[in-house]
């Protein structure tokens, strides 16, 4: 599965290392303004994104999770 990320924040953005850890195939240079970044999801789970701010300092970070349904 594809997930797409639009960066429409005016800001550069860096991807989290985890990102890859998950399984998750992607570019991970940092993503400019009005850039679209493509995430592959792996078969079987979903996309868990989560974005921190880090200030002027670090800039913005996000995280593309691959996660899995669990059944209770």
């Amino acid at each position: 599965m594809k997930f797409e990320y639009y960066n429409d924040t005016g800001r550069d953005i860096s991807i989290h290392a985890a990102t890859e850890s998950s399984g998750i195939t992607c570019d991970m240079s940092i993503i400019k303004p009005l850039e679209t970044r493509t995430f592959i999801i792996p078969t079987d789970t979903y996309p868990w994104v989560k974005m921190w701010d880090h200030g002027e300092l670090l800039g913005l970070c996000i995280l593309v999770y691959a996660k899995k349904d669990e059944v209770n």
